[in-house]
């Protein structure tokens, strides 16, 4: 498996590929896809699908000139589809998709969407979108935002592993990625050990 991040203002993008096939998914494809295009056909990849983590435009806005292009798959949640153009297919909680040898699992977390999702790759890379950033989690106060949803989506990413390596959809923090386990120690949403520590979180 081959990851690459792309940083557009302060949103992050993702290519992630299969060595062996060049098989590639494009997560979050937000506020200007192109260098991640670019990227794609230097590589020679051939983009299967995209996955919008959730449905706010900052990270879906350039998925219908990608799908155009590409003629590929969009993929996002049942629950954040019906706020979404061009989706072709949903996904459920621990879904399992390949991406030629690479095994993606779907992870529902909401709390910043009602069907926000995190992206797991081979057990050893997640794509969290706007549910986990470096230091702290998204915001809950938009329209179908929901605190006691994501304190439950904190809990359910706390149960993974520690080796895992985080890849937030923001850069928000004081470094671009970072293990699970460092997060666990420093986050202070990860921190909280009840709903009511979490709520009084600033």
């Amino acid at each position: 498996m081959e990851i690459r991040q792309f940083l557009v203002g302060d949103n992050f993008s993702y290519v992630i590929y299969c060595g062996r096939t060049r098989k590639a998914v494009l997560i979050d494809p937000g506020l200007n896809a192109s260098e991640a295009m670019k990227f794609i056909g230097y590589e020679n990849l051939e983009l299967l699908f995209i996955i919008n983590t959730h449905h706010h435009r900052d990270h879906v806005s350039e998925t219908a000139r990608v799908q155009d292009i590409y003629k590929c798959d969009v993929i996002a949640s049942v629950q954040d589809s019906a706020r979404m153009e061009g989706v072709t297919k949903t996904v459920a909680d621990s879904e399992v998709m390949m991406l030629g040898d690479v095994k993606l699992e779907f992870i529902l977390t909401p709390g910043h969407t009602a069907g926000s999702i995190c992206v797991l790759a081979d057990g050893r890379a997640l794509f969290t979108g706007d549910t986990l950033f470096i230091g702290d989690c998204g915001r809950t106060d938009m329209d179908d935002g929901s605190p006691a949803d994501m304190y439950a989506s904190m809990q359910k990413l706390k149960a993974l592993p520690d080796d895992i390596v985080m890849y937030p959809g923001h850069d928000y923090g004081p470094k671009p990625t970072d293990t699970l386990g460092g997060q666990k120690r420093t986050n202070k949403t990860l921190l909280a050990d009840s709903f009511e520590a979490f709520s009084h979180i600033p």
